[in-house]
């Protein structure tokens, strides 16, 4: 049975140990900035099937990275939010660095 996590505090490390992988890793970000843009593109263009393909984009990307390099299971299929949060924590700390 897989843990449960109170916190996303506690849930992080666990979410990081999860993405050793550089290739994985980088198909997050990929899908994650993908997401960003399609987002700002429907409403910008209100277009709101583009927040269907911001969905789409982020997991599909992040998934490929799971079974084909990490060769693990998606944390999302047991922890949907935290992996949600997860997601947009791990593309700030790549962007902005990791707080000291």
């Amino acid at each position: 049975m897989a843990k449960e996590y109170q916190t996303f505090k506690d849930f992080y490390p666990f979410y990081l140990s999860q993405h050793q992988n550089k290739v994985c890793r980088v198909l997050h970000y990929v899908g994650s900035l993908i997401a960003i843009g399609l987002l700002i593109s429907a409403f910008y263009l209100g277009n709101y099937w583009l927040i269907l393909g911001a969905l789409v984009s982020g997991y599909a990307f992040a998934w490929v990275g799971h079974f084909f390099f990490e060769k693990n299971r998606p944390a999302t299929f047991t922890y949907p939010w935290y992996s949600f949060i997860g997601d947009w924590q791990m593309l700030k700390d790549a962007l902005f660095g990791k707080p000291k």
